[in-house]
């Protein structure tokens, strides 16, 4: 099983509702737009109150993973922007990456973070989290076309012209993880 990277973990464990809801409320305040929040509780009523207060909040409920007594929900904050028109002119639709991403000479990359990747993904793509693409752009096949997919495209639109300006062939996927209607593969 994958370990998940988050910025914070919040113990609200023993809590019941509407307690973990209060306290990740507060503590998701606390976070950059785009960070993960990882919410330790034992309520069982938490994991539909947590995805549903992220989806009326604009925050993004990513999963739960339940060890034990113990449940892990995963919420990423919301950057506020995710709805932004992509500037990058290569763009393809879902569909598009659907029918061409088990050619030999496509590479699919996923820029979102590692909590998001892990929970659901499309099968065969490599994860470099955004943040991370600069330092780890060395590690992606120049010979291949690269279809790069984040939630909406707008992370995705950052990262495609970051690497077209290294030389790579792009194509960024829009709208993304948010609308993927097709397989998926999970690392939890």
């Amino acid at each position: 099983m994958q370990t998940i990277k988050t910025d914070v973990v919040l113990d609200a464990r023993g809590l019941a509702c509407p307690m973990p809801i209060v306290r990740t409320k507060k503590s998701i305040k606390t976070l950059e737009p785009g960070q993960v929040i990882e919410v330790q509780a034992t309520d069982k009523g938490s994991t539909a109150d947590l995805r549903a207060w992220a989806n009326s909040t604009g925050n993004q409920y990513l999963g739960t993973i339940e060890e034990g007594d113990v449940l892990r929900h995963y919420v990423r904050k919301s950057s506020g922007n995710d709805q932004e028109a992509p500037a990058f002119t290569q763009v393809v639709n879902n569909e598009t990456l659907e029918a061409v991403r088990s050619n030999d000479d496509v590479l699919v990359l996923d820029v979102r973070e590692t909590a998001e990747y892990a929970f659901a993904h499309i099968p065969n793509a490599i994860n470099i989290p955004l943040g991370e693409l600069d330092t780890r752009s060395d590690e992606l096949d120049k010979t291949k076309t690269i279809y790069v997919v984040c939630r909406t495209g707008s992370r995705s639109d950052l990262a495609s012209q970051q690497l077209d300006a290294k030389g790579f062939t792009v194509q960024n996927v829009v709208p993304g993880m948010s609308q993927w209607t097709f397989d998926t593969a999970t690392t939890v």
